[in-house]
């Protein structure tokens, strides 16, 4: 199947509902066949997701940064994982090994990561499927912001739908798997 890429918080201080979501995340990628490309991280929803992965007896592939290896927070059980020299080379990294974007709710780091592959994709650098999952209305307000961005034409409007939203994982999946055949 296909390698997902998946951005999401690796913050140690979120609430149970989000490591679970992330965590059905990753088993049922899966479970449907395809291999989890993560932040390479073991905490937060990071660790939750790679957890959630392996428990259905998925693979892995964690990009990280020697900065955050240093920190202890690599996921050392993935079953490959790939030490890069900078931020910016795990995110060239994990789009270049990655068939499509997954993000879930998270913070300045899953938005540079979001926002790295949907401008690469607006410049036609890759033409990888991407879907972010609005749980709960999290990303409501920036969504709201984007449209308006396009309304006043500072973003075309064939860049806004390359990003597809999603309510749930099942349904992200679905547009994801949609997009990939």
């Amino acid at each position: 199947m296909a390698a997902i890429c998946v951005f999401c918080a690796s913050s140690r201080t979120l609430d149970q509902r989000w490591l679970d979501l992330a965590a059905e995340t990753g088993a049922e990628l899966a479970r449907r066949g395809h291999t989890l490309v993560s932040g390479g991280g073991c905490v937060g929803m990071m660790g939750a997701l790679v957890d959630g992965a392996r428990s259905a007896g998925g693979r892995t592939l964690g990009v990280i940064p020697q900065s955050l290896v240093d920190l202890e927070v690599a996921d050392l059980a993935s079953d490959e994982l790939v030490v890069t020299d900078s931020m910016a080379s795990r995110k060239t990294l994990m789009i270049d090994k990655s068939d499509a974007f997954l993000t879930l709710p998270g913070g300045l780091g899953t938005l540079d990561e979001l926002f790295e592959v949907w401008t690469t994709a607006t410049l036609a650098l890759h033409s990888k499927p991407m879907v972010l999952i609005d749980t709960d209305g999290f990303y409501r307000p920036l969504l709201d912001w984007l449209d308006k961005l396009a309304d006043q034409r500072f973003l075309k409007p064939a860049g806004r739908d390359l990003l597809t939203v999603a309510p749930s994982v099942p349904e992200a999946l679905e547009a994801l798997e949609s997009r990939l055949t």
